[in-house]
C-alpha cells in the first residue's frame, strides 16, 4: 500500500529511516546498484522527498504500528445499534488506526483493498488501517466496541 513519507529519522547504525504517513517506519537505503537512493545521503535530498511514496508492506498486512496508543473508544454496540455508517464503506483519518474488538457474538469484517472477508468474534479482532475503506455486518447477536489508535503525543 502507498503511503506518504512525512519524516525522517534514524537507526542505531545511523542509516535513514523514513516515517511514512501510516505511522511505520522505513529503511531508505542507498546501495548501487541494487538500490539506488542518492538523496538519502543529504538532509536536502531527504527534505525533497516528503510527500513522495513508498510502498508499506505493513499496512498491507494490517500491522498496527507498535509505538502507537489507545486514545478512545466508541460506547459498546449490538446488532440493534450499530451505526448505519459502520456498514457501510468508511474509513479513519490518515495516521488513526483502530482495534474492533467483539465481546459476544460474531462480526463480518470487509476490506476489500486488502482482500480481508472475516469474521470476528471474541477470539479474533480486526485491525482497521488508516484511510483504507472497510465495512462490518453483523451476524446475529452481537456485542463490540472500536477502540482508536495514534502516534503518542512527543510532548508527554
Amino acid at each position: 500500500m502507498e503511503r506518504a513519507i512525512t519524516g525522517f529519522g534514524h537507526d542505531e547504525e545511523g542509516g535513514a529511516i523514513a516515517i511514512l504517513s501510516c505511522g511505520h517506519p522505513q529503511h531508505v537505503r542507498h546501495n548501487p546498484p541494487f538500490i539506488n537512493r542518492p538523496w538519502v545521503m543529504t538532509e536536502q535530498g531527504r527534505s525533497s522527498m516528503l510527500g513522495a511514496t513508498l510502498d508499506c508492506v505493513r499496512c498491507d498486512r494490517s500491522e498496527l504500528p507498535a509505538s502507537f496508543i489507545a486514545y478512545k473508544k466508541t460506547p459498546l454496540f449490538t446488532e440493534d445499534t450499530v451505526p448505519a455508517g459502520l456498514k457501510k464503506d468508511h474509513s479513519t483519518k490518515t495516521g488513526v488506526w483502530a482495534k474492533i474488538i467483539v465481546s459476544d457474538g460474531s462480526l463480518r469484517y470487509r476490506v476489500d483493498a486488502l482482500l480481508i472477508d472475516v469474521e470476528l468474534s471474541r477470539d479474533r479482532i480486526g485491525v482497521v488501517v488508516p484511510e483504507v475503506l472497510h465495512s462490518v455486518e453483523p451476524l446475529g447477536r452481537v456485542r463490540f466496541l472500536v477502540e482508536f489508535y495514534k502516534m503518542p503525543d512527543p510532548e508527554a
